[in-house]
């Protein structure tokens, strides 16, 4: 390609968030911020705690000189807005959550590999290179002569390897060569596992452009409108959900993960592990736990986007957002249609109620000052009360039913009948609270009696002004082995 187009391309690239943060003003603090934060040991966090975290480590910064002057929510707002963190509010949770966006995964990325001291050309990488290559080649032969003739020489060769083996014979590598080796496997594992952010990025664009699709098609009814509305899914037949996909089958088939874990164990025992770095075995060790966990979160945002997408479709909702983009560009054509007649600063006549709320100086608010309430006449003394203690048992009376007695009234009763209904303990008791006390009996039958459904009983009782009074109310006994259970 041609200068032109080189800068056309870099200069497209120089807008990525990668590269913004990789130029910006104090970007070996905020890359060291972000991965000490963010990657090195946990990849998300709630707001709160990365907040007081970040707050932390600015001041251990400034104490080394660094010219950091703002808070920790200054640059996280920042950094928000450079989409080199991710926000999100998941179900559930109490509040919003942090992560690092695949433009700051970019960035570190890009540092760590420079900052790498490893030769680049290694035997353990040209023999990586050479495997998938004859993979490749062989995959993809449609002569059955050729496949032949490839499977009769790797049976050769591996007939040849267990006769060397039954020989005592047994080639190995040395340490060097398996280290090197262990170390390219790890580095390329590693920006695998990384590279499920990146996935995750890519089906929410998916999401956002079949929301979009769905909403412009106007007309005959869209592709996407009628894959949806046939139950297809558009995210899982899309070319990133169908990678995904493979790679999801590939992962979680038992033979396959059987035989990675098998692999890796056996590899971690290796005297040759024992020379890597402590960071590079640990994730040796946790290398399926880590590709399940990533893998598992990108799976679930995926089944979320499509289960979302459905009921997009199928609750009509996508009609109303139609409408409100109808509006919206036909608002857009009527204004470019007077652009040329009205300006925007020449009155127009039109009066438009604010939909927003009024802002106002605070100054305006007067400070509340307890001195100017307090009252200025002198302290006399009070007369005694005008209420006895009878009156005002008599009003708790009147606003509570009295429970406890009418517990003791049962348990007094069963402890010489085997059961009672509720006309007969307003019979035998007196009824203090009238309408109450009935209350108060089917309320303690409803949890401790028996209730009798479609039968009812009869009850009367006389008013505090001697005025009689009876009622209808459905039959409820109180058994003898309710008596533990009337206790107060």
């Amino acid at each position: 390609m041609k200068p032109v187009v080189y800068a056309s391309t870099y200069q497209r690239l120089k807008a990525s968030p990668a590269w913004k943060l990789l130029d910006a003003h104090h970007a070996p603090e905020i890359l060291a911020l972000l991965r000490y934060l963010l990657f090195d040991t946990q990849r998300v966090l709630p707001g709160s705690v990365l907040a007081e975290k970040l707050d932390m480590e600015l001041s251990i910064l400034r104490t080394q000189g660094a010219e950091m002057a703002g808070s920790a929510a200054h640059y996280i707002r920042e950094w928000l807005a450079a989409q080199w963190l991710e926000r999100r509010l998941p179900v559930g949770a109490a509040e919003e959550e942090y992560e690092l966006s695949p433009g700051a995964l970019e960035a570190l990325r890009m540092v760590g590999a420079m900052d790498a001291k490893r030769p680049v050309a290694t035997e353990s990488r040209l023999a990586l290179v050479m495997a998938g290559l004859d993979t490749l080649a062989q995959e993809t032969d449609s002569d059955p002569g050729t496949r032949m003739k490839r499977l009769l020489e790797e049976k050769q060769r591996i007939e040849a390897q267990m006769d060397a083996v039954a020989r005592g014979e047994n080639v190995v590598l040395d340490d060097e060569r398996a280290g090197e080796r262990a170390r390219e496997v790890i580095n390329l594992a590693r920006e695998l596992a990384e590279d499920f952010r990146r996935v995750r990025q890519q089906f929410n664009d998916l999401d956002r452009e079949f929301r979009e699709r769905i909403i412009t098609d106007e007309g005959s009814r869209g592709q996407v409108l009628t894959d949806l509305f046939a139950g297809v899914d558009v995210i899982a037949e899309s070319p990133p959900g169908r990678t995904f996909a493979a790679f999801w089958k590939l992962l979680t088939d038992p033979e396959q993960s059987t035989q990675l874990e098998a692999s890796v164990s056996a590899i971690s025992r290796r005297d040759f592990a024992r020379q890597l770095p402590r960071e590079d075995r640990l994730f040796l060790i946790n290398l399926t736990r880590t590709l399940l966990e990533r893998a598992g979160r990108v799976n679930n945002v995926q089944t979320g986007f499509a289960r979302s997408l459905r009921g997009y479709v199928q609750t009509r909702e996508f009609q109303e957002h139609r409408l409100l983009s109808r509006l919206i560009q036909s608002t857009k054509s009527d204004a470019l249609a007077v652009r040329g007649l009205i300006r925007p600063e020449k009155t127009t006549g039109m009066t438009l109620e604010l939909s927003s709320a009024t802002y106002r100086s605070i100054a305006q608010w007067k400070l509340h000052d307890p001195p100017l309430t307090l009252s200025t006449v002198d302290l006399v003394s009070a007369g005694g009360a005008g209420i006895r203690l009878e009156d005002v048992q008599a009003a708790v009376e009147s606003a509570e039913i009295d429970f406890r007695t009418l517990r003791a009234n049962l348990r007094l009763e069963l402890m010489q009948a085997s059961q009672v209904s509720v006309g007969e303990m307003m019979e035998r008791y007196p009824v203090v609270q009238g309408l109450g006390t009935v209350v108060g009996y089917i309320f303690l039958g409803a949890r401790h009696g028996r209730v009798v459904y479609g039968h009812t009983e009869d009850v009367g009782w006389t008013t505090g002004a001697g005025s009689a009074r009876r009622a209808r109310i459905p039959l409820v006994y109180f058994v003898a082995e309710a008596l533990g259970a009337l206790r107060d």
